[in-house]
């Protein structure tokens, strides 16, 4: 008998089949033809049975494995491999282009001086190309550049589609999400993808030098700067002000208005001063020339030879000059290039300093720049303003995965190596081991499991990659010093002794959940009144339970008046932290410390002017305000002038 787990084991019996009627001489052809198809299904359940005892038995196929991009760029090729692609499609251009020569030289010589007029040939259809999301704010999707014969020469003038906005012209582009932003058309052999469609164009934003295909309709002439430049945006994002400077900076050298010269030691406010006597010029119509005055150059508009504008020469103290995404230079070609900071330029000075031609120490060996200003903390090497601002703000952010975000060399980087380490959470990036470590390191490090960085290996050298025997001292002096600006030093208060100390009276501002007072007591420290501002019922039913009603609560920070502080001090301790969703740089949407929660800052400011001692009281006073470490350069800036501390040890 049957098993029963057969599931048809109880479907009804099927009825005794009858005898099949012998087919009518009109039938024999559909006869064959059914034969045949019966064969075709067996087959077919035959093929289908040994697939299925290939997926082990199931009925359903395995999925396929899905594949994630990242957001913003999800066609990333990378520089090395983008150079090589770039220089076989030029030679495979080049030769064909040298067969097709060479056959109309053989047929002119075969018919001699009979000229024979023939029909030209068709032209062959433009590849398949992805139409780019204008959204995009970084690089369109589009399928990888194709050399197409003659339409890859250099003698071929791009955009001629009639609707203006040729190669070098200075625009104002909308993307979704961003405002309208100052960029520059470009070929789309700079960009190193393919050609953009009719009524598209390559676009080289000012600020990040990142591209983007853009519609026509989503472009404006930079002459109409009154209508497009955005105020708000320009106060908020230092790298829209950044993206202005340079575009009016580059309009400035075409129109012959003298530029003025900034050397490393000008400080942001000088080059803010100029940026906003240039905004001004452009709010007039670039008068006296006018908008005509803006009209690229003729050598800006031929996209195969390489210019170096003065635009890039801007001072490396107030903003770091993006890298110019240039085709590679031919041997040929021997005119002389500016120092500035492009793709090249480091590859170019760890060459030489490989010949010994140059010291390390005179470069940024995370950008390549000459202008260097201090030496970097952690490798010998130098580094200059702009790259010390990055690592300032983003040596310390972390991912969710614990390590660092970016790279521990350049702050940068799009694929890094992260260290095997168990203690360590550094990451490198896999153009900067490949240039400094040697070609072939990021490949050899990720075949490697466990890796362990060139912060944590045994040795000390790494190629042109060498760690510093005194990195902590230096790491902590980096972010201890500053020197931009001097404030008389905090006064010192003589040590009282043992027996003489009386319990201290405490103010704390944002307390959320009283840690403060749990440390006072962790220390030791006897503390007589605890007066806490905090707006958060669960953090405050969290203070009364674990401290059993010691704290007096006050409420929001923002009602507290002079006279409370009279009422409740005096206070010998004042402690706080502000909110710092609107400070920390890992917010993409952080509105700065003059919006949103990062105002708060000032509440604490004023109250701290408010409890301090009179003039003449001469008892010991201490404050401490604590905040995020991946805070803007600019908001630190702004915080240690308020609080009159020139050496800020944490924030």
């Amino acid at each position: 008998e049957m098993a029963t787990s057969d599931p048809c084991a109880n479907a009804p019996p099927t009825p005794p089949e009858e005898p099949e009627p012998s087919p009518s001489p009109r039938k024999k052809r559909g006869r064959r033809k059914l034969d045949q198809e019966i064969q075709g299904y067996s087959a077919l359940n035959l093929f289908m049975c040994v697939c299925l005892k290939g997926e082990t038995g199931r009925l359903r196929r395995r999925p396929v494995p899905r594949v994630t991009f990242q957001a913003g760029d999800p066609y990333y090729i990378s520089r090395r491999q983008r150079e090589e692609w770039l220089s076989r499609w030029k030679m495979e251009a080049e030769r064909r282009a040298y067969r097709e020569a060479e056959m109309n030289m053989m047929d002119d010589l075969s018919e001699g001086d009979f000229h024979k007029e023939e029909e030209p040939a068709s032209p062959a259809p433009p590849p398949s190309q992805q139409h780019t999301d204008p959204a995009s704010p970084t690089v369109a999707v589009t399928p990888e550049p194709v050399a197409r014969g003659d339409q890859g020469t250099p003698s071929e003038i791009e955009y001629q589609d009639g609707r203006g906005f040729g190669i070098g012209n200075l625009v104002f582009g909308k993307l979704r999400g961003f405002s309208w932003w100052p960029g520059r058309i470009v070929s789309w052999w700079m960009s190193g993808r393919s050609r953009a469609a009719d009524g598209t164009r390559w676009v080289m934003w000012f600020g990040d030098g990142k591209f983007s295909v853009v519609c026509v309709e989503k472009l404006m002439p930079l002459s109409s700067f009154s209508s497009a430049f955005h105020q708000p945006t320009y106060n908020k994002q230092s790298m829209y002000r950044k993206a202005i400077f340079e575009a009016l900076q580059v309009a400035s050298v075409r129109a012959g208005r003298p530029v003025p010269s900034c050397d490393a030691s000008d400080d942001a406010d000088g080059v803010e001063l100029q940026t906003r006597e240039m905004i001004e010029w452009a709010m007039t119509g670039f008068l006296p020339s006018g908008p005509q005055a803006l009209d690229p150059p003729e050598e800006e508009q031929n996209p195969y030879k390489e210019v170096y504008p003065e635009m890039w020469a801007e001072p490396e103290a107030a903003y770091t000059p993006p890298p110019a995404k240039k085709p590679r230079k031919n041997a040929a070609e021997k005119a002389k290039i500016r120092e500035v900071i492009d793709e090249g330029t480091r590859e170019r000075l760890i060459f030489e300093i490989k010949k010994k031609t140059r010291n390390i120490e005179d470069i940024c060996i995370s950008c390549g720049s000459l202008n260097v200003s201090l030496e970097h903390p952690l490798f010998v090497g130098a580094m200059c303003q702009g790259c010390k601002n990055s690592f300032l703000e983003c040596a310390y952010q972390y991912d969710d995965d614990g390590y660092q975000s970016y790279c521990t060399i350049c702050c940068g980087g799009r694929e890094v190596l992260m260290c095997g380490n168990n203690n360590c959470c550094r990451c490198f990036c896999v153009e900067c081991v490949d240039l400094l470590v040697g070609a072939g390191s990021a490949a050899a490090a990720i075949k490697e499991d466990p890796w362990n960085c060139y912060m944590c290996g045994p040795r000390n050298t790494y190629g042109l990659l060498r760690r510093r025997d005194d990195w902590p001292c230096r790491l902590q002096h980096f972010f201890a010093n500053n020197h931009e600006q001097e404030f008389e030093p905090a006064k010192l208060f003589p040590p009282v002794a043992a027996e003489k100390r009386q319990p201290i009276r405490v103010l704390s501002l944002f307390d959320g959940i009283a840690t403060g007072l749990l440390v006072l007591k962790d220390l030791g420290i006897q503390v007589d009144k605890y007066v806490a501002s905090e707006v958060c019922e669960d953090s405050i039913t969290v203070g009364m339970v674990r401290h059993h009603g010691r704290i007096m609560y006050v409420g929001d920070v923002r009602k507290v008046t002079r006279k409370h502080i009279e009422d409740w001090g005096p206070f010998d301790l004042v402690i706080g932290g502000s909110p710092c969703n609107d400070l920390s740089i890992v917010n993409p949407a952080r509105k700065g410390l003059y919006e949103g929660t990062g105002r708060l800052f000032f509440e604490f400011y004023r109250l701290l002017h408010e409890t301090r001692p009179k003039p003449g009281d001469e008892r010991p006073f201490f404050w401490l305000f604590e905040n995020v470490v991946a805070m803007g350069v600019s908001d630190k800036r702004d915080i240690s002038r308020f609080l009159e501390v020139s050496e800020p040890h944490l924030y």
